[in-house]
């Protein structure tokens, strides 16, 4: 997991954060061992901007893979922080509950959950008719 948290503490510093200086960077590992990052990009309109998590997700799908097998998010805060209820979905739908998530700050602390800890009961693909 540390050659995650050093690719999603890499891939931070090319964050886009003029408005809220808040820099998050994640990188994800699929079951195949390929990994992917993604970092925060903002823009005025707050709400169409990008979050890390979203990014690396994009970036596992465009090279053809779906599937998560663990990730690391990495954020400027006194504590870890979750990912955002957008990305709790996203991380739902691309990997399974027991998918090892963990949260990091530059400040060396971290937590280690899991996705189904951060999103009980959550809606997926197995429920679509």
């Amino acid at each position: 997991m540390s050659d995650l948290l050093d690719q999603a503490r890499a891939v931070r510093e090319n964050a886009h954060a003029p408005y809220s200086k808040f820099k998050v960077g994640a990188a994800l590992r699929t079951p195949s061992g390929k990994v992917f990052q993604g970092c925060n990009v903002e823009n005025v309109a707050y709400p169409e901007g990008t979050c890390a998590e979203a990014g690396a997700i994009a970036a596992m799908c465009a090279a053809g893979e779906y599937e998560i097998a663990e990730i690391a998010v990495i954020a400027d805060s006194p504590d870890p922080v979750p990912p955002c209820g957008g990305c709790r979905q996203k991380l739902a739908e691309f990997a399974k509950g027991d998918a090892k998530v963990t949260l990091a700050t530059t400040g060396g602390q971290s937590k280690v959950t899991t996705v189904a800890e951060l999103l009980p009961g959550a809606f997926g693909k197995d429920h679509m008719s």
